[in-house]
């Protein structure tokens, strides 16, 4: 992303702000909802114009709304925004008429020297007026009659936007296609948010105690420079929601926030499954583990809060370890054994707390990434296959044996092998994992996902004719 010339929508709570944004770039990716507050932290995407727009958190929420730790931490996000923004977009409530808090910010930003498009959304029958002559008071030149919802106003709107800012740079080199995109994912409260902002050196994200803190999919660049490196390495971090088990869904937020979730492992390249180290591996990581392996993307464990768990043994030496070294071989054993079904992923040991192994992992993405592009040897595949058969062949179904014919590699991100086989209803999961392992460890490809298209063995001679 380039935010050079950023625009920040912001606002009291509720007055339309997300579905403004989510309009604006033309995709649905800030949570709406009715209840105050759904925001928190600062929610950035391109626009299709070539700018950066901001999403943020409601100002002035009531305490009874909203822990007051998370408000201030909101309010304190949604001030770097308008800090940064080379414009702003002040959206309010054409339905509710102009409020005294309206009055609050618009002095705020004045103070600021920012001079913001006031935008007065929910004006869903423009005849109608609603009070859109009211907010004239405000004092700012600029006003648009918006509905967010529906459309009205925003094709105006955008005209305006950009008669205010500079033309957009273009960007040398495709950089921006070329980060690596990498997605947190965990149960609340792990610390996902507490890495990206290690790794960014700054507080950028809201990290709190109260779980759920994180209800958006956060997106943010992260140039890293590492010594003696000509360039740096570029991500694109998705800090992710923290997913509840069904049974604690509770609203429709937590489930718009799965939703986004889900969506933010489709789009990027490589997952991170935070743990919690005091933890261990619970029922919840292994199906976030799965989600993340049904997508295909290459796949890392991260075990967070490292620092703590050490000194929990410190302090406490559990008995039959002879040492850290010892507990942590011992802690990797455990991990292995309970996401068994894992395509070998790394597991790095972190703390984001105290800054330890950061670089560590960052490399481990860039190694995965670099790994989902490999291409496999059509004659060595099958010659690893026709091994595999002969040393462990499947039991009998039926009286017959499964059997592979010939393999090839039709896709990778993700990794696709097409068998062309006898029986393709023979191939039980024990032994398709059986093959999966062996091809990962035979081509380097530990944590990068492997699927099976499987077809008869008439269709391969059916293709070769085509």
């Amino acid at each position: 992303m380039n935010e050079a010339i950023s625009v920040a929508i912001v606002g009291r709570p509720n007055v339309g702000k997300s579905r403004l944004f989510n309009r604006l770039v033309g995709r649905r990716i800030s949570i709406v909802h009715d209840r105050p507050g759904v925001t928190r932290d600062v929610v950035v995407a391109d626009s299709p114009e070539g700018y950066v727009l901001m999403d943020t958190g409601g100002i002035g929420m009531q305490p009874a709304m909203t822990p007051l730790a998370i408000q201030q931490a909101t309010e304190e996000q949604a001030e770097f925004a308008i800090r940064a923004a080379s414009l702003l977009l002040f959206v309010v409530d054409g339905r509710e008429g102009l409020l005294p808090l309206d009055q609050t910010l618009a002095e705020k930003f004045r103070k600021m020297g920012k001079q913001p498009v006031l935008v007065v959304n929910k004006m869903d029958e423009p005849e109608k007026g609603y009070a859109f002559s009211e907010f004239s008071r405000l004092g700012f030149e600029s006003m648009a009659g918006v509905s967010a919802e529906h459309g009205h106003g925003i094709g105006d709107l955008i005209e305006s936007i950009a008669s205010k800012l500079p033309p957009a740079p273009s960007l040398s080199g495709g950089i921006e296609n070329q980060r690596t995109k990498i997605a947190f994912i965990g149960r609340p409260n792990v610390g996902k948010s507490s890495l990206c902002n290690r790794l960014l050196d700054m507080e950028r994200l809201i990290v709190s105690d109260v779980p759920g803190t994180t209800r958006e999919t956060v997106e943010l660049d992260l140039d890293y420079k590492t010594e003696g490196a000509c360039e740096p390495w570029r991500f694109r971090l998705f800090d992710t929601a923290g997913l509840k088990r069904k049974n604690r869904i509770d609203s429709s937020l937590d489930y718009f926030s799965a939703v986004r979730t889900k969506h933010a492992i489709d789009e990027v390249d490589v997952v991170f499954l935070v743990l919690d180290a005091r933890e261990g591996v619970t029922k919840q990581d292994k199906i976030l583990a799965g989600h993340a392996l049904d997508s295909g993307r290459a796949l890392s464990i991260l075990v967070n809060k490292w620092d703590l768990a050490l000194e929990s043994f410190r302090k406490d030496p559990l008995p039959g370890y002879e040492d850290e070294k010892d507990f942590r071989k011992s802690y990797l054993s455990s991990i292995r054994k309970e996401l068994f079904f894992l395509p070998d992923s790394p597991i790095s040991f972190v703390s984001a707390q105290t800054g330890f192994a950061m670089e560590d992992f960052l490399q481990v993405a860039r190694d995965l990434d670099a790994r989902m592009n490999k291409s496999i040897s059509t004659s060595a595949l099958n010659k690893l296959i026709g091994e595999m058969w002969e040393h462990r062949p499947p039991a009998k179904v039926g009286g017959k044996r499964f059997k592979v014919f010939y393999a090839v590699q039709v896709e990778n991100r993700p990794f696709r092998v097409k068998l062309f086989c006898n029986r393709e209803e023979k191939l039980n999961d024990q032994y398709k994992r059986y093959l999966e392992k062996g091809i990962q460890k035979r081509f380097g490809l530990s944590g990068c996902p492997l699927k099976f298209s499987l077809a008869g063995k008439e269709a391969r001679y059916t293709e070769e004719k085509e």
